[in-house]
């Protein structure tokens, strides 16, 4: 039950977006390319952030540059 502590969580580190071309998803309305997001949690394949809603979403990390 990790995740619903996370926003209240030590950053790990922050990690900019750098763009938001998503092949199946609507990316754009959470994210921002050239933003910094903090990052809250990590796995292989994503990176779980706070997004522009001002909740923790999990994307991949192919959207960020960290």
């Amino acid at each position: 039950m990790i995740h619903q502590t996370w926003t209240e969580r030590e950053t790990l580190r922050t990690v900019e977006c750098i763009h938001t071309d998503a092949k199946k998803y609507l990316v754009n309305r959470a994210l921002t390319a050239g933003k910094s997001y903090e990052l809250k949690n990590e796995t292989e394949e994503f990176y779980f952030v706070i997004d522009n809603t001002g909740k923790i979403g999990g994307y991949y990390k192919d959207y960020f540059k960290g």
